[in-house]
């Protein structure tokens, strides 16, 4: 079977992936403001099983500095109480009935920094993602034009042409972060 040309494409999709996955990670940590997307790491104990919390309660944002969650089975409060507080983001909620109340306390100057180095970290990581993505295709390049499917200019240019595209993905990681720490650090 013939080796097949490169699709650049299919690199620029999975460091999109990496770009998404960033923001994705970047909406779980705590800023100032309440967001449904804070709780979406938290794991409960429920049946048996560690089950997501959104599985087990509906979650909405009455209001900019609280949470709000539903528990559908009056059996599972006490374990979603327990997975909230000790959930490491220092949220408290108050138990009423079926429902729970977060209030989102503000941050303290010296939390913002330390959300800020885990944004950072996290930004970080999917930077190391997006250049394994461009060493594969890389590596990909360099194997079809030993196999002669593309001779060695395409190679140098479709080279170039992953590197400007890693070169974007690793600008919109630092945008996000820029954007990120902007936001946890506003008072």
């Amino acid at each position: 079977m013939p080796a097949e040309k490169p699709q650049l494409s299919r690199y620029r999709d999975r460091m999109d992936k990496a770009v998404s996955a960033l923001k994705e990670e970047f909406a779980s940590l705590r800023t100032g403001r309440a967001s449904a997307n804070l709780l979406d790491q938290i794991m409960v104990e429920a049946y048996g099983a560690t089950t997501p919390l959104n599985q087990v309660a509906a979650i909405t944002v009455p209001e900019p500095r609280s949470i709000s969650v539903s528990v559908w089975d009056r059996g599972v409060v006490v374990s979603v109480e327990k997975a909230i507080r000790s959930s490491g983001l220092g949220l408290n909620p108050v138990v009423e009935g079926q429902n729970l109340r977060i209030p989102i306390p503000p941050l303290t100057e010296e939390r913002r920094r330390d959300l800020a180095k885990i944004a950072a970290k996290y930004a970080e990581q999917q930077k190391v993602a997006i250049r394994n993505v461009r060493r594969d295709a890389n590596d990909d390049l360099k194997k079809a034009e030993k196999d002669s499917v593309i001779n060695q200019d395409e190679q140098k240019r479709m080279e170039t042409e992953v590197q400007k595209i890693t070169d974007e993905a690793v600008k919109r990681v630092d945008e996000a972060l820029k954007t990120k720490e902007q936001e946890i650090m506003q008072v």
